[in-house]
């Protein structure tokens, strides 16, 4: 029986020229490749392999390019890829990824779906400006009080993203994102630092983007996943296809529970960790909060593969 947890990322983890190499390396993650122009009627292959950096961090290309890599990364690991996982999860927008390789969502409703979320994501962005901030050192519940602190009607920062113990994102509004950040070093964080990003991802910012995704999400089929899939705003394993759908939207405005999901797997019994798509940030975030023994693999790049590319 396996034990292997596949991850999959999210914003943050995009390069120029991600996916290049899988699509002349790999037929299967070309075919994906070439599914995601046709479904979405514009050239998103172009921008992965020879876009700017700045052309890769608009939100809703940036969404559909992550997921997209990712859906190739998962196609090039072949059929036995499906037998070798266990559970899956996917930190904010990997979340999609991590539903479509498990079977919850087709590639087209997935892709459909990511690209509709990232302009209503841009959009709310434009709409009410704010930031996020990490902030390192810190222990999760006097991150909490500081933000509670700061937070008052008509401006308001909360815990964004639990990315490992020490390592936590708060999102907002500029002006009290910014005084959190001021204030957290005398309140014992050995860092805070603003994050280069066009929202307040995470936080009740992003409600003007609920109503649309909620839309979005009605419009599509949700199977029962082949594996329990951790979600994000409850860091618990699901197979239920209405309680996928609530957490979906409830993401938006809602904190990531990272490590509280990988503490979970772990109780749950799995012991590696695959990740599969851009980055290796999400294997990083495993060895700081499950220690450095923990094991974790990639499959991303052509070399990340141990068979030989045909």
């Amino acid at each position: 029986m396996s034990e292997t947890a596949f991850l999959f990322p999210g914003q943050g983890a995009q390069y120029p020229g991600m996916g290049a190499d899988l699509y002349e390396a790999f037929p299967a993650a070309r075919e994906v490749l070439d599914q995601a122009n046709a479904v979405l009627g514009f050239d998103l292959t172009s921008i992965m392999f020879s876009g700017t950096e700045d052309a890769l961090k608009e939100t809703d290309i940036t969404q559909p390019a992550l997921f997209v890599h990712s859906m190739a990364a998962f196609a090039a690991m072949g059929t036995g890829a499906e037998s070798e996982m266990a559970a899956a999860a996917g930190h904010s927008l990997g979340e999609y990824s991590a539903l479509a390789a498990a079977g919850a969502l087709s590639f087209e409703d997935g892709l459909r779906l990511v690209r509709l979320r990232g302009e209503l994501m841009a959009r709310a962005g434009t709409e009410r400006p704010g930031s996020m901030a990490a902030i390192l050192g810190m222990e999760d519940a006097d991150v909490e009080a500081l933000c509670r602190d700061h937070s008052e009607p008509g401006s308001l920062v909360q815990a964004a993203n639990y990315n490992a113990p020490g390592q936590i994102v708060i999102s907002g509004d500029r002006a009290t994102v910014s005084r959190v950040v001021s204030e957290a070093p005398s309140r014992g964080a050995k860092r805070a630092l603003p994050l280069p990003v066009s929202g307040a991802f995470h936080s009740e910012l992003m409600l003007a983007a609920s109503q649309g995704l909620a839309e979005g999400l009605e419009k599509v089929n949700i199977c029962t996943p082949r594996v329990p899939v951790y979600m994000n705003v409850t860091a618990d394993p699901t197979t239920d296809p209405d309680d996928i759908r609530r957490r979906l939207l409830e993401q938006l405005t809602s904190p990531v529970r990272w490590s509280q999901t990988l503490v979970c797997m772990q109780q749950n019994g799995i012991r590696f960790f695959m990740e599969v798509g851009a980055g290796r940030v999400l294997s990083g975030l495993v060895k700081r909060t499950l220690g450095r023994d923990a094991q974790t693999s990639a499959r991303g790049r052509n070399d990340d593969y141990p068979t030989e590319a045909s």
